[in-house]
């Protein structure tokens, strides 16, 4: 059964991030706080969840966390600053959507919440001093395996994953020529020989290698 805190801090948030190795879509995260008493013998990290679970878990989680928020990041602000500064910043903006605002902040993975000289892009939110403030005064811990080991990080796991598979869904109607319905942006065979097929989109990330060498397009 996975933990419930980190810290000894009662208001304690989760954030985890969905689609980082993707070709197509945005890098999708979400934060949660959840209850002291919230307790869950299902959840656990979104990768180990069927898509029913994890339909099933979202609105559990919704109507029981204390606070949540999601973020999507679009591929030309992935391309701007590059994935990891994209998922990071991502987390970023769940946590100051939040309300009330956390006492603490665990995060999936072994990347620190906060970069020693910050993220700076020219693209998407850029972020005020109050808010800096705000991220850089809250402390933080980075958890390798974090969302199979305490709740809030598995809940945003859970969450960061369903709405990005919605939002991909989404899309798929307008170019279902790429099956995202199905692949969710992923470099499957099927994708990148739909790439090669009818090139790229608005929604592919450029600055990822999207087809072997050999079959490279010109962007």
């Amino acid at each position: 059964m996975l933990s419930p805190f980190f810290s000894s801090k009662s208001l304690e948030a989760g954030t985890d991030e969905a689609g980082r190795g993707c070709l197509a879509g945005p890098v999708t995260a979400a934060a949660v706080m959840l209850p002291v008493n919230f307790t869950n013998k299902i959840l656990n990290d979104s990768k180990q969840l069927s898509e029913k679970t994890r339909e099933l878990l979202r609105p559990l989680i919704e109507e029981q966390a204390i606070t949540f928020a999601i973020t999507h990041l679009e591929p030309q602000e992935i391309d701007a600053i590059n994935i990891l500064n994209a998922s990071i910043k991502a987390m970023q903006e769940c946590v100051l959507k939040l309300n009330p605002l956390p006492e603490y902040i665990i995060v999936d993975g072994n990347t620190p919440f906060l970069r020693k000289k910050g993220i700076k892009n020219e693209s998407g939110k850029i972020f005020t001093e109050a808010e800096l403030e705000i991220l850089t005064s809250i402390p933080s811990t980075s958890i390798i395996k974090g969302d199979s080991k305490f709740l809030s990080i598995a809940a945003a796991s859970v969450l960061a994953k369903t709405y990005r598979d919605e939002y991909m869904n989404a899309i798929h109607e307008e170019f279902p020529m790429y099956n995202w319905k199905k692949n969710k942006g992923y470099p499957t065979k099927e994708h990148r020989e739909a790439i090669r097929k009818y090139g790229v989109t608005k929604y592919h990330r450029t600055s990822f290698r999207l087809l072997p060498e050999q079959l490279q397009l010109e962007l």
